[in-house]
C-alpha cells in the first residue's frame, strides 16, 4: 500500500469513530445542546424516566425553533414571487419520542444505560460524546491559542521533565541550585518590602483558560478508562457464560490484563496519576488553596457563576471520575467472585463425560449403519420404574394418646342474673318514653327524674334517639349537664342538648320506634 491509502485508511477509521460522527451528523447541534442541558457539568448521571420526559421537551422546543426559523427564511426568498394565497402549511412536526431517541443514542455510542445503586435505571454519557461536547467548548471560546500562558506551561514541563530524566547527578544537581538561588532571591525580594510582581487581569484569564482546558478532559479521559473496564467485564462474563476456556484461563487473563489496563494507555496512565494525586492529602489542601487564590484575583469578577462553580469543584471531578472507574472494578471482581463461588466442578465433569458417550454412541452409528438408514433414536431416557417410597418415618410422638382435657373449674364465673345482664346491656326506650310523657318541662329534667338504676350513661344515647327530629335538640341552641350513674354507683356529667316538652306528650310508640 501505498503512504496516500494509509493515510487514507487511518482517516476513515478516525472519521468512523461515534465522536466525528455525533460531530458530523445533519442533528449534531441539537444533540449536543440536549446533552449540554441535561448533563450540566456538576451532574453525570440522570434517571431514565427524567431523561426520556427531558428529552422530548428539549427536542420539540428545538424542532418548533427550526421550523419557525425555515419557515420565515422561506418566506422572505419567494415573497416576491409567490402568491400568498397559494402557500400551503406542511403541518405540525411529528411529537419527538423521548425513550425512541434515548435508544438511538445508546446505539449510537454516546449514552451509556446502566443500573443505579437502588436499581433504578439511569444514563450517562460516554467518552465520545464528552470528547465532542469538549471539543465543542473549546472551538467556542474566544481566545487566542498561542499565548504566553501556554508556551510558559509547555516550557514549564519540559524543564521539569527532562529534569526527571537527566541521569548525570552533577547536572541535576546545578539544576537544583539554580531553582533554589531563583527562589531564595525572590524571597530575599519580597521579604525586603519590596511590592510582589502583579499580574494582570489579561495574562489571569489566559492562564484560567489553559487550565480549563485541561481540566474539560477529565471527565472524557476517565470515561474511557471506565469504559475499557465495562468492555473486559463483558468480555470476561461472556467467556464464563459460553464456557469457551477453562476457569483458570479466565481468571488468569483477567489478572494480566487488570495488570497492564492501567499502564498500556494513556487514559488508564493518567488515572494512575490522578489516583496517585488523591492519595496525598496535602497536595489536595494545596491544590484547594491554589483555586481559591486564583478565584481571589480581581479577573475573577468577569467569571459567571457557573465558570467560578466548575473550577471549585476540579478535585470533586477527580474524585468522582476515579468512584465511577472504581467502581467498575469493583462490579468485575464481584462477577468473578460470585462465577468461582458458584461454579459447579463436578457438575463440568458430570457433562463433560455426557457429551463424550454421545459422541461415541454417534460414531459407533454412523460407522455401522447406512447412508440413508433411519436409527430410531429417543430423545428422553425412559422412565425409570420404582415401587412406592415410604415418605414419612414411623415417630414415636405420632403414635402417642394425647393428654386428657382438663375438667374446667365452675367457680371461676360468677352467678349472672337478669337484672345484672341488664344493668350492662343497652337503653331502657320505655322507661324514657314514660319519662318523656311526665310532667317535665325539659328533656333534662325527664331523664333526672328517672331512678338512678335508669340514669345509666348508655341512656343518654336512647334520649338522643327519642329527640331526633325535635328543631331545638337538632339546633343544640340549649345545652344541659345530664349527670348518669354507672351501673357501679359512680356519677359522670356529659352536656347535651336538650329539648323542651311543654307538657306536651312525645310522639307516638310506633313513630318513636321507626326512628
Amino acid at each position: 500500500m501505498t503512504d496516500v491509502d494509509l493515510e487514507y485508511a487511518r482517516v476513515r477509521a478516525v472519521l468512523d469513530r461515534p465522536t466525528l460522527r455525533l460531530m458530523s451528523r445533519p442533528t449534531s447541534s441539537v444533540v449536543l445542546a440536549v446533552f449540554r442541558t441535561v448533563f450540566d457539568r456538576d451532574v453525570q448521571y440522570v434517571p431514565a424516566e427524567r431523561m426520556h420526559l427531558q428529552v422530548e421537551e428539549h427536542v420539540a422546543r428545538l424542532q418548533t425553533t427550526e421550523t419557525q426559523r425555515s419557515t420565515e427564511t422561506q418566506r422572505s426568498a419567494t415573497t416576491a414571487a409567490t402568491d400568498p394565497a397559494t402557500d400551503t402549511d406542511p403541518g405540525p412536526e411529528p411529537k419527538p419520542n423521548g425513550r425512541a431517541l434515548c435508544r438511538e443514542w445508546v446505539a449510537a455510542q454516546w449514552l451509556v444505560r446502566s443500573n443505579s445503586p437502588d436499581g433504578d435505571e439511569q444514563y450517562s454519557l460516554t467518552s465520545h460524546a464528552l470528547e465532542a461536547l469538549s471539543l465543542v467548548d473549546a472551538l467556542s471560546s474566544d481566545r487566542a491559542l498561542i499565548s504566553e500562558s501556554r508556551l510558559a506551561m509547555i516550557v514549564d514541563a519540559v524543564h521539569r521533565w527532562a529534569a526527571r530524566a537527566e541521569p548525570d547527578p552533577d547536572v541535576q544537581i546545578r539544576r537544583l541550585d539554580a531553582q533554589i538561588a531563583q527562589l531564595q532571591a525572590e524571597r530575599d525580594r519580597v521579604a525586603s518590602g519590596e511590592e510582589p510582581a502583579a499580574v494582570d487581569d489579561d495574562r489571569m484569564r489566559d492562564g484560567y483558560a489553559n487550565i480549563t482546558d485541561l481540566i474539560r478532559q477529565l471527565p472524557s479521559d476517565f470515561k474511557r478508562v471506565e469504559e475499557a473496564v465495562a468492555s473486559m467485564h463483558r468480555e470476561i462474563v461472556e467467556d464464563f457464560r459460553n464456557e469457551v476456556r477453562p476457569i483458570g484461563e479466565v481468571l488468569d487473563d483477567y489478572l494480566a490484563r487488570t495488570d497492564t489496563l492501567m499502564q498500556a494507555t494513556p487514559e488508564g496512565r493518567a488515572f494512575e496519576g490522578a489516583f496517585e494525586l488523591l492519595r496525598d492529602d496535602a497536595l489536595l489542601l494545596r491544590l484547594r488553596e491554589d483555586i481559591a487564590t486564583i478565584l481571589e484575583h480581581p479577573f475573577a469578577e468577569s467569571l459567571s457563576s457557573t465558570e467560578r462553580r466548575t473550577f471549585r469543584n476540579t478535585v470533586g471531578i477527580l474524585r468522582q471520575g476515579i468512584e465511577d472507574v472504581l467502581a467498575q472494578r469493583r462490579l468485575l471482581t464481584g462477577t468473578l467472585r460470585d462465577q468461582i463461588v458458584a461454579h459447579d466442578v463436578v457438575r463440568d465433569r458430570e457433562l463433560d463425560a455426557v457429551l463424550r458417550s454421545v459422541n461415541r454412541g454417534l460414531a459407533t452409528l454412523m460407522g455401522s449403519g447406512a447412508t440413508r438408514e433411519r436409527i430410531p433414536l429417543g430423545l428422553l431416557p425412559p422412565v425409570a420404574e420404582v415401587g412406592t417410597l415410604r415418605e414419612r418415618f414411623y415417630d414415636p410422638d405420632a403414635e402417642a394418646v394425647p393428654p386428657p382435657i382438663e375438667e374446667p373449674d365452675d367457680d371461676v364465673f360468677d352467678d349472672l342474673d337478669v337484672a345484672s345482664l341488664r344493668s350492662h346491656g343497652g337503653p331502657l326506650l320505655q322507661e324514657l318514653r314514660n319519662a318523656l310523657r311526665s310532667d317535665a318541662t325539659t328533656s333534662a329534667a325527664a331523664f333526672h327524674g328517672l331512678p338512678p338504676e335508669q340514669r345509666r350513661p348508655v341512656e343518654l344515647f336512647g334520649l338522643a334517639h327519642l329527640l331526633t327530629g325535635r328543631p331545638d335538640f337538632e339546633t343544640g341552641d340549649t345545652t344541659v349537664a345530664h349527670h348518669a350513674v354507672r351501673p357501679d354507683g359512680s356519677t359522670v356529667t356529659f352536656t347535651m342538648p336538650t329539648a323542651r316538652l311543654n307538657g306536651a306528650a312525645p310522639a307516638d310508640d310506633d313513630s318513636l320506634e321507626a326512628r
